[in-house]
């Protein structure tokens, strides 16, 4: 009886103390998250002031195509030994967040013939999606408990491209499905999962 009392405590006081690690994980996840998604941020401003919103005027697929390119190139720089061209994987995976953060207001207000958002409209646009695509790594990451931290960048990469697969699926199937997550949602993992990328990258 008394070893049984002994046992409980102990499972209670290793439920705590797990609690108490998976706070500190999730709250330093949430500096490093902000931290990287500043310089995405600070980048997608450079070139809404060099180029105007220009953007606004690309299809779905096209950005599609846009991530995809830019996934292949991580893959290809993770698997060549030699490199001809000096290309780095961090700056390919905040274009891939920055085109998803795109995507994500083209679903939102539909595609135009000609660039119609001021920059400062843009700006607040690209802050709406990237603090509704926080909050969803929040909710997972309360879920599967940081999970994310074991993983290696080129496995991330690969669930980049798997997104990027589906979502060609689904575009080609007009937006049609039968039991998976919409684009949106696909779009909102792959800015998640290149988050983590870099995070690992930065670490």
């Amino acid at each position: 009886m008394v070893s049984t009392i002994f046992d409980m405590a102990n499972r209670a006081t290793n439920r705590s103390r797990k609690l108490r690690i998976n706070r500190i994980l999730m709250q330093q996840t949430s500096e490093q998250y902000d931290a990287v998604m500043e310089r995405c941020r600070a980048l997608f401003k450079k070139k809404t002031k060099d180029y105007g919103t220009a953007w606004r005027i690309l299809r779905l697929p096209s950005l599609t195509d846009q991530i995809f390119i830019k996934a292949q190139r991580i893959r290809g720089l993770q698997e060549n030994e030699v490199r001809k061209v000096d290309e780095d994987e961090q700056s390919e995976f905040i274009g891939i967040i920055n085109y998803s953060l795109m995507a994500l207001i083209q679903l939102e207000k539909g595609v135009v013939d000609q660039p119609d958002l001021s920059a400062e409209e843009a700006f607040e646009l690209y802050n709406i999606h990237s603090a509704r695509t926080k909050k969803l790594m929040e909710d997972k990451n309360h879920d599967y408990g940081e999970a994310w931290r074991d993983m290696r960048v080129s496995s991330l990469t690969d669930l980049i491209l798997q997104k990027i697969l589906r979502v060609k699926e689904i575009e080609n199937n007009k937006g049609k499905t039968l039991a998976s997550e919409g684009v949106g949602a696909n779009y909102q993992d792959m800015v998640n999962y290149a988050v983590f990328a870099l995070i690992h990258l930065n670490n």
